[in-house]
């Protein structure tokens, strides 16, 4: 679209402006790991120095040693055994000296807040201040899980595949932490979803009989393990204590917005909505794993089949569904009675006149970030249609910018 003196109009080149050269940044989280990868077994092209890095000193810092449980599977792994072990001493040792008495130790790794008049066959949980010693273990139970996966199982399986650079087995190791998480919780969300009302994006469900403030045991389950898991992400990221990307600011806008979503959901009884919105993000995200995994070990043929697949699912899943929520909350949250259009912290009803338009920003700000990556996504798609063949000369360390850089300095 031109304007009426011939120039492209300011949006068209704002957007333009925005985007370029990302689809060529080494170090972009979505467009990195699609870039021509050096031959597997190749060797990396030698350099009398590496330039200075005009965007400053971008490596990892060290943990402190109250943070060792976020980056040493080891640690995190004994900070996870005491709660354990502290539990099963109690369960032997109480019946012999205070029978009856409830362990303290459960709510650290176990569900509270059971309502004890919920039918036995339909058992039901409120929200407690508990949960918060249950996120905390399970976001150190995230860092052990990903650390774990990359040492002893990611890493092996990227060097079998002639991986050999530090650079990229870590960020190898990162896609096949991602894959296993997101396959798992796509199949979790299914399965909650498939037991609430709201199954396949009925989404008039999302409203009736809100407030939902009692939760079946699997949906607070799987709601505060989300949670627990965009926590560990967001400290890891936050503190640096990995080596950041250049889209730096962008992946804490997401983290940061998929949290406050997180939370006030949880907290306002709109559980229902978040689930459909949380598997609507995990299921493509698991084909975008794959497609950046396929691409690191030069699988080409099999990497472009996965990239189309994962456009259509992430086409299907974050815009088509994510804007039918958004047509839910902006016109069908009307339906909810007037008693519940108050906020009354007696009822659990959250829902004043202001909030679906809240809840409306709220996804929306998600939905344009996610508009943005699209775009991106078919840039790298018609890239490869048009060129078909890259050339494959990057160094092992593509993932660090570096090479551009030397063809900067040349």
């Amino acid at each position: 679209m031109v304007s009426k003196n011939g120039q492209p109009h300011k949006r068209v080149n704002n957007i333009q402006t925005a985007s370029a050269g990302i689809d060529k940044d080494p170090g972009h989280h979505l467009t990195g790991p699609f870039l021509p990868q050096t031959p597997l077994g190749g060797s990396t092209p030698t350099r009398a120095g590496s330039p200075a890095n005009p965007n400053g000193d971008r490596s990892a810092h060290p943990a402190p040693w109250w943070l060792q449980w976020a980056v040493n599977p080891y640690t995190a792994l004994k900070v996870l055994a005491v709660p354990l072990v502290l539990y099963v001493n109690w369960e032997v040792v109480t019946p012999y000296v205070a029978p009856g008495l409830p362990n303290p130790f459960a709510p650290i790794f176990l569900l509270s807040g059971y309502i004890e008049d919920s039918k036995p066959e339909d058992p039901r949980y409120t929200k407690t201040y508990f949960d918060l010693a249950f996120l905390a273990y399970y976001i150190v139970f995230f860092s052990f899980v990903r650390e774990f996966l990359a040492t002893k199982v990611a890493k092996p399986i990227g060097r079998y595949f002639g991986l050999k650079k530090e650079a990229k087995l870590d960020r190898f190791a990162e896609q096949f932490y991602a894959l296993v998480y997101f396959t798992i919780t796509g199949i979790w969300g299914y399965c909650v979803m498939s037991q609430q009302p709201s199954y396949w994006y009925n989404t008039k469900a999302f409203w009736k009989d809100y407030p939902h403030w009692d939760l079946e045991p699997m949906l607070k389950r799987y709601y505060l393990m989300q949670f627990s898991y965009w926590c560990q992400q967001f400290i890891v990221l936050v503190l640096g204590l990995e080596k950041p990307r250049k889209d730096y600011y962008e992946l804490v806008a997401h983290h940061f917005v998929t949290l406050w979503l997180v939370g006030w959901s949880y907290l306002l009884n709109y559980t229902i909505i978040g689930s459909a919105v949380y598997m609507s993000m995990d299921i493509p995200d698991a084909f975008l794993a794959a497609s950046k995994l396929l691409n690191y070990i030069q699988w080409n043929t099999a990497k472009i089949y996965a990239f189309v697949t994962f456009i259509v699912v992430w086409s299907y899943f974050r815009h088509y569904l994510n804007l039918k929520i958004l047509y839910s909350v902006w016109f069908e949250s009307r339906a909810v009675p007037e008693s519940s259009k108050v906020w009354d912290w007696s009822t659990g009803a959250y829902l004043p006149f202001w909030m679906p338009y809240a809840i409306w920003v709220s996804i929306a700000a998600l939905q344009v970030l996610n508009l943005f990556w699209y775009y991106l996504m078919w840039k790298i798609l018609l890239r490869a249609i048009v060129t078909k063949e890259a050339d494959d000369d990057r160094s092992d360390d593509e993932d660090d910018g570096e090479d551009e850089e030397d063809e900067k300095k040349k």
